[in-house]
């Protein structure tokens, strides 16, 4: 009976660290996803106020408004700024290249990665 205890353990111990491991993937996969969502949401929240202050009258106040939005977008994007959304960029170049010098190709680029992680939705 304690030899079959002996030889039980080690299979047992992998399966509790194999469960551990999965579960934790599991958390930081819903983590991503998360990060994500927050990211594109805050651009499209940055979109928006943007577009709107350049429809309307030039005011001090919107133009504030614009900035505290792209300041959003910006802290979304830190845990993400390492994912590559092409032409040899990451995500944190093209949202500071879109929010600090309205460079388009950029905003494009960030864009299109709300589009790849299925949160096309979320953007202008």
């Amino acid at each position: 009976m304690a030899r079959l205890i002996k030889a039980a353990l080690p299979v047992v111990a992998l399966v509790v660290l194999g469960t551990g491991c999965s579960s934790a993937q599991g958390q930081d996969n819903q983590r991503l996803t998360e990060r994500r969502e927050n990211f594109c949401t805050q651009l499209g929240g940055w979109q928006k106020a943007r577009n709107a202050a350049e429809e309307d009258t030039p005011d001090p106040d919107e133009y504030d408004e614009v900035g505290a939005a792209a300041q959003d977008v910006l802290l979304a994007m830190r845990p993400l700024r390492d994912e590559p959304v092409g032409q040899g960029r990451t995500l944190g170049e093209a949202t500071a290249a879109a929010t600090e010098n309205s460079d388009p190709e950029a905003e494009g680029l960030a864009v299109r990665y709300c589009g790849e992680v299925g949160f096309e939705t979320l953007t202008r």
